[in-house]
């Protein structure tokens, strides 16, 4: 008998890929960027703003008021009266900090360029109805076309580069003509930024002694030679985000936590991620995890064996040993003694500014662009990450490079920072839908093998550091680990961004942190709260790490062998290996 199909029955389900390179297509002109969901956002900003004529009427009176008060400025600028500004910028816009912005015109010209920003700021938020991604959306991108007409970005608006041209007779527009043309031609031979050569891997970063002890599909384990007589018995493990390259840890002598460690008398080994090309587009989370985390540990337990492992994690390398970590206390693993995560994110609820880029529409198209490509290019995380610091990372660079004429010197942070890396197809798109997006982890949806893990199943002390001004895992973020977790938790907050906060070496100026140890299933406070009582300690906060490792280690021992050729782990290559300098 024929099988009868009913109304909507038939559908389909799978992308059509006529409609995957049209998306991947507009994906290289807009950055990765979906049109679709910027659509969507000032549609639903302007159809409520347009169905409240009350907000549109007060929004005329500010708009009204403003005028006043510059004009009124204005005046007691022209008849030569100290007056103060009538807007502030905010705390962290310093473009317009120089005493040449206080004369005549240009005391005019960037105060109304601030009462504009005000006014969009209000203009665009707080609007009934609106959906709030769509309102951070809507906000965050007139922010970014703002700063695009900022006065400080064009000559005759901007008295600094103004007075510098009179004082250098125009040098300073010949030099940044030709920092401009350097530039482009770079860029399109792909070179490196200038001043780049002078920072090469191996010869002047990721210089601690060490040898590659085994290699995979996706990452080699370097086990780092011995500085002291004796050392901790548990070793350190150190899995660093695949977004990066790991020597972000080993940067110049002094300047490496990975030496420090070393120095301190630990057993390091650290995981070097394989630059994802075309063919590795298939590599998923489970992958990262099982040839990355559990491949490394257990290269780790054969070379110093029957010891707990330290394990470390940094920034989606932290999330990633989080969930390695969950699924082993889940299967009655033990392996692990303690967990640092540095710069992790464990709950997505709250992830900062790069959830701007993140729904429905944004990852489905994204997703999209990654499938002709094989991978998410360095070039668009960059572009990413710059759109959150437009002013510092781009219009300033701009400013400084190409109107001032200068060339900001290189340094070994800035020199890592432009060695990029790629992303899988696959492993991208389950990281961004199963945590960022659905936030799976915390809601109890996210299975290992079959079953689901959950951050309460770690029994093994944390260690999670958050840095006060990291833009891609704020540090309210990070602090949701010590509601999350069910063992004991150190949770410490340092000075710095992302990167800057973490490689902060003893010695290093104007550092200081917050650290507060919180017991399994104790009373726990909100982060602001924490921030508020918590004393300052002035200093680097890896002495504090340091200290908390060695409290639950060993007593000393005599430093392991390097590798364990007899099983299998025959030391083939000298630290840095081969991984780390594939572009």
């Amino acid at each position: 008998m024929t099988r009868l199909e009913h109304a909507f029955e038939e559908n389909v389900t799978e992308p059509v890929p006529w409609d995957r390179l049209l998306h991947a297509t507009l994906g290289r002109m807009t950055g990765g960027i979906s049109p679709t969901a910027l659509q969507l956002a000032f549609f639903d900003w302007a159809g409520h703003l347009g169905l409240n004529p009350g907000r549109q009427s007060a929004l005329q009176e500010k708009a009204l008021r403003k005028a006043l008060r510059l004009a009124a400025y204005s005046g007691h600028c022209l008849a030569g009266d100290e007056e103060g500004r009538c807007i502030e910028p905010l705390p962290n816009d310093h473009r317009f900090d120089a005493r040449e912005w206080e004369r005549w015109p240009f005391s005019f010209i960037h105060q109304a360029f601030l009462l504009q920003q005000q006014w969009w700021h209000v203009a665009t938020t707080g609007v009934p109805g609106v959906d709030p991604h769509h309102e951070e959306v809507v906000n965050f991108t007139v922010r970014q076309m703002l700063d695009v007409l900022s006065p400080s970005n064009f000559l005759p608006t901007n008295p600094e580069v103004l007075e510098r041209t009179i004082n250098e007779n125009g040098w300073n527009l010949v030099r940044g003509a030709s920092n401009w043309l350097e530039d482009a031609q770079r860029e399109i031979a792909g070179r490196p930024q200038k001043g780049g050569g002078d920072y090469a891997v191996g010869r002047d970063l990721a210089l601690t002694p060490g040898k590659v002890v085994h290699r995979n599909a996706l990452m080699e384990l370097i086990q780092y030679e011995p500085a002291t007589e004796t050392v901790h018995p548990e070793p350190v493990l150190i899995v660093p985000a695949w977004i990066m390259k790991y020597y972000i840890l080993d940067l110049q002598p002094g300047r490496s936590l990975i030496e420090y460690l070393v120095n301190q008398g630990h057993t390091v080994f650290v995981v070097s991620w394989k630059n994802p090309g075309p063919d590795d587009r298939e590599m998923g989370m489970a992958d990262y995890r099982r040839l990355g985390v559990n491949d490394a540990l257990d290269a780790v337990n054969a070379i110093v064996p029957e010891q707990k492992v330290h394990g470390v994690g940094y920034c989606l390398g932290g999330t990633l040993l989080t969930l390695a970590a969950a699924a082993m206390a889940r299967d009655g693993d033990d392996r692990l003694a303690t967990l640092s995560l540095l710069a992790a994110q464990t709950d997505f609820t709250e992830p900062g500014e790069l959830d701007l880029f993140i729904d429905e529409s944004q990852v489905s198209f994204l997703e999209d662009v990654m499938w002709a490509r094989g991978y998410l290019g360095r070039d668009q995380m960059a572009g990413a990450f710059h759109l959150l610091r437009s002013q510092d990372l781009v219009w300033s660079r701009l400013v400084r490079n190409y109107l001032m004429g200068e060339r900001e010197e290189m340094f070994d942070l800035m020199a890592w920072n432009a060695d990029a890396t790629r992303l899988p197809y696959r492993m991208h798109s389950e990281y961004l839908r199963h945590l960022f997006l659905h936030n799976d982890l915390v809601e109890g949806r996210y299975d290992i093998e079959g079953r689901p893990v959950s951050v309460g199943d770690i029994d093994a002390p944390i260690f999670s550091v958050a840095t006060q001004k990291d833009h891609i895992a704020p540090w309210h973020s990070v602090y949701k680990i010590v509601r999350l977790a069910r063992t004991d938790v150190t949770f410490l907050l340092t000075r710095g961004g992302h990167n800057a906060g973490i490689v902060s070496e003893p010695g290093h100026p104007r550092r200081h942190y917050q650290m507060k140890h919180f017991q399994p299933l104790g009373r726990t406070y909100p982060a602001e709260r924490f921030e508020r009582e918590t004393p300052r300690e002035e200093g680097s906060w890896w002495l504090a790490w340091q200290q908390w490792l060695a409290e639950r280690s060993g007593e000393p021992v005599s430093p392991p062998s390097i590798g364990a050729p007899e099983r299998g782990y025959v030391p083939y290559a000298d630290a840095p290996g081969e991984y780390v300098l594939m572009h």
